[in-house]
């Protein structure tokens, strides 16, 4: 008789959206496989078709409330194509300072709000007070420096377009509004303290791996993938395409270029997707390698691996410490939460020079034309990992078909991965003979999940208050345990 198992978390708490776990058990207990399933239906390549491709830059920053910018960002860029102009200098430099006020916000987010109250209040502690809450009360002086790091990113991308949270101002041919010099001279004031608590972060999680999360380095998702995402000129740590960047490369976990300098129009080149039927995240891998060997990981960690040098001095340096710790080519998953660090540093040192520059504040932002391509591919990197918009026009600029390939997405198969490693790892069979579920062991598996920090739509929960039902279940239909919180 199967005696297979499942067990099912759902919803999973602390990220951007909607999921749930299961974990499936074989005859002998031993964890046989375990999925991410997400279980939401969004529908934006379809209903984007019809409209005019000039508003798929606010249309598709609706996609989500964290990283709207991402988006947007990357809709003008592939806009930009359509209407085969270049845009002007300023502009540029323009998009590219809030693009790195996106990644600073967004990690922020990620490292003090939903990931360090496991960190500094344990795995084990009541999931009433392993928030944001309980961080304020066990640390104040960290927790206020995670809010106000957020703040400052939030504030240059309200100082550039206006508002904090999709704000319309990147568009095909540049932006709507030059910044500025009050502005400019703001945002310089308030890098001082940026700097202070991003340091503050880095040497106390640094400080944590050494002293308490050695387990978590092998068991959270450490295992060969490939890497992908974009590279500057002279191989350094790149965020965005267009001027300075050499284009997409793919790294295994041995330090080998699989490709490199692929230009963004040429991804499906590269690039094909799958899709299973458990889930709505497609599974996007490396084209002529197959599904499995073919899956890639994006993101923090992968922009790490994959640029020689940052060009900054400060993240230069941790970088070099970064990859002591953790090899030339980092597969940990969980040291995601420090290459995060290390790349708000990298924004904070690259913003700075962009401040610095004369030219940001020239009020010539952008060049207008009429549609002149009528397929377009813009490529740039959110938080999370590399982003593609594909878009085929009309004559008229009308969308015809829309592609979107999302950091979350690239990152799926990993996810599923970590999940099974992690549960394999605290999930024996004597306590599943039992069998005994109990609060730190499914945060663990959970937090596996929350290493990538995934963004599944534009919905958020808030912070400690969200419900959680897990059973177990035997083939039969039997519940053998339950785990409620909330």
């Amino acid at each position: 008789m199967n005696q297979h198992r499942t067990i099912t978390i759902d919803p999973v708490t602390r990220i951007e959206g909607h999921a749930k776990i299961t974990i499936h058990l074989a005859e002998d207990g031993q964890v046989a496989d375990a999925r991410f399933h997400v279980s939401e239906y969004r529908g934006f390549e379809k209903f984007c078709e019809g409209r005019p491709f000039t508003e798929m830059a606010a249309i598709t920053a609706r996609i989500c409330g964290i990283c709207p910018v991402s988006h947007l960002l990357t809709a003008a860029r592939t806009g930009d194509k359509i209407l085969a102009v270049q845009i002007p200098e300023a502009a540029e430099k323009l998009r590219r300072l809030m693009n790195l006020a996106q990644i600073i916000q967004s990690h922020a987010l990620s490292f003090f709000h939903l990931s360090s109250p496991d960190f500094l209040l344990g795995w084990d502690s009541d999931p009433q007070r392993r928030n944001i809450f309980g961080l304020i009360a066990a640390n104040p002086d960290l927790a206020r420096g995670g809010i106000r790091l957020r703040q400052f990113g939030q504030g240059v991308i309200e100082a550039l377009g206006g508002r904090k949270i999709h704000a319309a101002w990147a568009v095909p041919g540049g932006v709507r509004s030059p910044l500025s010099q009050d502005s400019r001279d703001q945002i310089l004031q308030a890098l001082p303290e940026a700097y202070a608590v991003t340091g503050q972060g880095l040497e106390l999680f640094k400080q944590l791996l050494d002293q308490h999360l050695r387990e978590e380095l092998r068991v959270f998702g450490d295992f060969p993938s490939l890497f992908l995402g974009l590279v500057g000129h002279g191989d350094r740590w790149e965020h965005s395409s267009g001027t300075g960047c050499l284009g997409l490369r793919v790294m295994d976990s041995d330090g080998h270029v699989l490709a490199d300098g692929v230009r963004e129009d040429d991804y499906a080149s590269v690039i094909s997707e799958a899709v299973e039927p458990w889930t709505y995240l497609k599974f996007p891998y490396l084209k002529g390698l197959g599904p499995e060997a073919g899956s890639y990981r994006v993101g923090p960690l992968a922009r790490l691996n994959l640029c020689e040098r940052i060009g900054s001095e400060r993240a230069d340096r941790e970088l070099e410490e970064f990859r002591h710790r953790g090899g030339r080519v980092v597969t940990a998953s969980f040291l995601n939460h420090l290459a995060r660090l290390i790349e708000v540093l990298a924004c904070l040192e690259q913003m700075e020079l962009l401040l610095h520059d004369p030219l940001l504040l020239d009020p010539h932002v952008r060049a207008r034309a009429e549609v002149n391509c009528r397929e377009a591919v813009g490529v740039s990197e959110a938080p999370r990992g590399t982003l593609f918009h594909h878009y085929r026009v009309d004559d008229n600029g009308l969308i015809q078909q829309v592609n979107l390939i999302i950091a979350t997405g690239q990152n799926n198969r990993a996810m599923n991965r970590t999940i099974a490693q992690i549960a394999r790892h605290y999930l024996t069979p004597t306590e599943l003979a039992r069998p005994q579920l109990n609060e730190g062991l499914l945060n663990r598996i959970e937090a596996g999940i929350r290493c990538f920090d995934p963004c599944l739509s534009c919905s958020t929960h808030a912070a400690g208050s969200m419900p959680l039902q897990i059973q177990l279940i035997s083939a039969e239909g039997e519940l053998l345990n339950e785990v409620r919180r909330g």
